[in-house]
């Protein structure tokens, strides 16, 4: 009897008792698994086309009905017949973008030429930055292994149990996340150079492999590992959960414990060249005035560093913290476990220094690697806030909300009129272009120069060379609206006020007060005698107020922020360049025009990407 699953618009027919193909080629490791040996079959409007997977041979996505077999001889039709004629070849593509040799500079393409890199964190979104800017500019890179959480493996499995073994559900994971990647807007410049040979110059490039940071060994099998850690030159490590008031255990597990066991691993590489780890410039708490680029050693903490605590405040543990949470899960129910582990890493965090559970367990991940580090080279690279892309691949890309975005998009709706903000504080922006091209100039520069480089803290960041002010900001997105106003349900222009700016949470919660009744169109007269306001009403705006309030808080640590990241080491960095590297590779933040970026770059590109076309300008 034949069993079916669907792939893409294509049928992979898997018969018991077939001849076997061997899929152990360490060239595609998520296409096979030692001593998994299965003949597959792909049909195509009725045409049964027979052939056996051989060595370095993987699935292809091309036209509708069409599942193509790319080996390194033979490309089959969907009749079974194989044409010369048809092979293309990856390498035959031209892009205009590449640097090639240059006289001076760091030498990024030559240096990352032909390495092989480890990335976490490959499917978020300055990963998917990271990854297209490395390809379409070194395409002579090495094979760039994806790490890949795995969605619910336990549910897919029970399912496709009775259907087909275990190696292809795992692939039929793997591949969806590769597509994910690849079919990804960002990659048209990619998609556009390479034409018909796009998919065998990715396949040719890009290996997902299943696994997770918040498990021993990564949740890699032992072949898997085993391979890895004898092939790969840089490790990049941009995993994390970035949610201001995470599960204490779920924060330290990720940002604390991930670093940790990814550095273990590293240890094990046999021709590791560099550990990147992609930190946060937030990590240094509530330092204040300017901010230097400076390691964290284990026990510091920013309290300690406070006059008016001196010694009598213990230093920081990580372990003793993982512990700690270890036996906080033992003592409590599941009903009161949750919330009762997002207070205590609030409580933790802003004990030692820090404003919310997610920079603090970001800051405990640096002391793992600074203690763990020993020989093996490091760099650490800490951008601001992260937003759109700048210039590349194309101006106003971005996925999903970033920190700023559900302000802008609330004022934007008419549905937020005001923020606990100071006026004149700053607002620390980067494109993630910008910090990508950074962590390009890093690597070469660290790979070429080894454990000898003493700067190896990086941060990326704009509030000391070209600060941009919450209340330049305002008048900023006053200026947008007012000019390209969102539409409401009913295709009418959203007309928005001046943004107010409050300097404390009552005058700000009065505000919504006021603005959430307004809103409900409400008399003058009724909105100042809430005894005649409806149940339903009354209950709407105090819903209003506590969200507002909510979202104000937890921003507030930011929007009053009194340090100013100095960037000294990457400013040097750029210094060190070439004049064809600073234009393909070029981080200056100094050189970004913020009323051009907000008003013609991100905001453009936050209704493109993230509200999809959703209420926007006529």
């Amino acid at each position: 009897m034949m069993r079916t699953m669907s792939l893409s618009s294509s049928i992979v027919i898997l018969r018991k008792g077939a001849v076997d193909f061997t899929g152990n080629d360490k060239n595609y490791p998520w296409l096979s698994k030692k001593k998994i040996r299965r003949l597959m079959y792909c049909q195509s409007e009725g045409n049964v086309s027979r052939s056996i997977m051989t060595k370095r041979s993987a699935l292809v996505k091309t036209d509708p009905g069409t599942v193509v077999l790319d080996t390194e001889n033979l490309v089959l039709a969907p009749n079974g017949n194989g044409n010369g004629k048809d092979l293309v070849s990856y390498n035959g593509a031209q892009n205009g973008s590449v640097v090639g040799m240059n006289d001076g500079g760091i030498g990024i393409v030559n240096v990352l030429k032909g390495k092989r890199f480890f990335v976490t964190g490959a499917t978020g979104f300055l990963g998917k930055v990271f990854i297209e800017k490395i390809l379409r500019t070194v395409p002579d890179v090495g094979k760039i292994y994806l790490l890949i959480k795995a969605k619910n493996t336990d549910a897919a499995m029970e399912r496709l149990k009775n259907e087909v073994c275990n190696f292809l559900a795992c692939f039929l994971f793997l591949w969806e996340s590769y597509v994910d990647i690849i079919n990804t807007e960002l990659f048209k410049s990619l998609q556009q150079a390479y034409g018909k040979s796009y998919q065998s110059f990715m396949l040719s490039k890009l290996v997902p492999v299943t696994g997770n940071v918040c498990e021993s060994n990564l949740g890699l099998d032992e072949d898997t590992a085993e391979m890895i850690a004898k092939d790969v030159d840089i490790i990049v490590n941009s995993a994390a959960n970035t949610t201001f008031d995470e599960r204490y255990d779920v924060a330290l597990d990720i940002n604390t414990s991930g670093p940790s066991r990814l550095m273990s691993f590293a240890k094990k590489c046999k021709k590791l060249n560099l550990f990147l780890q992609v930190s946060t410039a937030y990590v240094n708490g509530q330092r204040q005035g300017r901010i230097m680029e400076k390691p964290f050693s284990a026990g510091e903490s920013i309290a300690r560093e406070s006059l008016r605590y001196g010694n009598h405040m213990p230093k920081l543990n990580v372990e003793d913290e993982i512990k700690m949470v270890l036996e906080l899960k033992k003592s409590l129910g599941e009903n009161a476990l949750a919330q009762k582990l997002k207070d205590i890493g609030l409580e933790r965090a802003k004990l030692y220094g820090w404003q919310d559970t997610y920079v603090f367990t970001k800051a405990m991940g640096e002391m793992m690697i600074d203690k763990m580090g020993g020989d093996i080279p490091i760099v650490i690279i800490r951008p601001s806030v992260i937003e759109s892309t700048y210039k590349e691949p194309f101006p106003g890309w971005m996925e999903g909300n970033r920190m700023m975005d559900p302000i802008v998009l609330y004022y934007g709706k008419g549905q937020l009129s005001g923020f606990l903000v100071d006026p004149n504080g700053v607002l620390d922006v980067v494109p993630a272009d910008m910090v990508v091209n950074a962590i390009m100039a890093t690597m070469a520069k660290h790979v070429a120069g080894g454990k000898t480089e003493e700067n190896y803290i990086y941060q990326i960041a704009s509030s000391v060379v070209n600060p941009l002010v919450f209340k330049d900001l305002a008048r900023l997105l006053y200026e947008h609206f007012y000019s390209s106003p969102c539409l409401d349900l009913k295709g009418r222009p959203v007309h928005v006020p001046i943004m107010q700016l409050y300097r404390s949470m009552e005058e700000f919660s009065d505000h919504v007060w006021k603005d959430a009744i307004n809103r409900s169109r409400l008399t003058a007269s009724s909105s100042t005698n809430k005894g005649k306001l409806s149940l339903k009403v009354e209950n709407i705006c105090k819903k209003s107020v506590e969200q507002a309030k909510y979202l104000a808080s937890i921003y507030e640590p930011y929007t009053f922020y009194g340090g100013r990241f100095d960037n000294s080491n990457t400013q040097r960095l750029m210094g060190m360049m070439s004049e064809e590297e600073r234009k393909t590779f070029g981080f200056d933040v100094e050189e970004i025009d913020w009323r051009h970026y907000i008003s013609n770059v991100h905001i453009p590109g936050l209704r493109r990407h993230v509200m999809k076309g959703r209420g926007m300008c006529n």
